[in-house]
Order: structure tokens, then sequence, then C-alpha cells
């Protein structure tokens, strides 16, 4: 296929971006688990869930990637990504798991998904009460926005999915 949306989601959030996208652009829709060859692809749409500052199953799509494809990374996590603040921890944590060469030519997108605490596996919701409990007792200006964030949703659950923030990554397509 020389057009794909693929998706590394935990919970469901990036998949029902991926899946609205797909619906909108007509472009197919895969899970990162599900893709084993890119060979014929010229536009990648990634749609990566973060998790520990991590884009969710894309080092197993890195090592796939054809040179001279354009390639969109779209990021869903639970921060504001109005926040510039916000944004920036975001990219300089892409640094880490993206190779510059492909960052340095992608188009990246943010987007804000969502948590279900009832949801969540044992360990994440393990990793997630110890990280709240660090967090809380912050002097608040020591507190990012994503810990003032993360502190105020403790859980519960909430949901910022903003289909029409999809537009801007279709103006990126055409």
């Amino acid at each position: 296929m020389e057009r794909l949306i693929i998706y590394g989601s935990q919970y469901g959030t990036t998949k029902r971006y991926a899946q609205r996208f797909s619906e909108m652009t007509g472009i197919p829709s895969l899970s990162y688990e599900a893709v084993n060859d890119l060979t014929d692809c010229r536009l990648l749409v990634y749609f990566g869930g973060l998790y520990a500052g991590g884009l969710k199953g894309f080092r197993h799509i890195v090592k796939l990637l054809p040179e001279n494809m354009k390639l969109i990374l779209v990021t869903v996590g639970l921060a504001d990504v109005n926040n510039q603040e916000n944004i920036n921890n975001i990219r300089n944590s892409l640094k880490t798991q993206v190779p510059e060469t492909l960052l340095s030519n992608a188009q990246i997108f943010h987007l804000r998904g969502g948590i279900d605490y009832e949801k969540l596996s044992f360990k994440h919701r393990t990793m997630m009460t110890l990280l709240y409990h660090k967090v809380k007792n912050l002097p608040e200006e020591k507190k990012t926005a994503e810990d003032r964030a993360m502190i105020e949703t403790f859980n519960s659950k909430v949901d910022f999915v903003d289909y029409h923030s999809l537009d801007q990554i279709i103006e990126a397509i055409r």
C-alpha cells in the first residue's frame, strides 16, 4: 500500500483517532502489530499513544521504514496539547525514540486522549499511583503542566478526544 495509517494503542483512544482518520481519508489503518513490510509505502501516518515517554509500537515500525517516504507522527496523550511546555516535553521524549534523520523530516502533530483508571492493567495502575504520589508532593513551582494534569485526573475517567483536531492532519496529507 502506498498510503497507510498505523497505530499503537494500549487502551483504545489512539485506535479511535486512527480509525476515524481512516474513515475521513479512505486510507487503510492497521495496528503496528499487524505490519511486517512497508516497502511500497510512500505516506505513513503513525498514531502513537504516549506511554512512559515513548510512542507505542514505533520502535517496531522504525525498522521497516523505507527511504523517501513521507512520515507524519501523531502523538496521543493525556497532557494538554495547547500548552507549549507539554509539547516541548513530548518532542524531547520523541528525540530519544525516533532517529534524528526521521524526526527532522517528519511532520508532527499532538492530540489529546484520555484515561480510565478502571481499565488500566495492574502494572500501569501501579506505575500511575507511584508517579502520582511522587509528583503530588512536589512544590508547586516544580510541577510541570503534565504533572498538574495527572494530579487532576488521577483515579478517574477522562476523555479529551476531539475529532476536529484531525482536520489539521488532513491538510498535511493534501
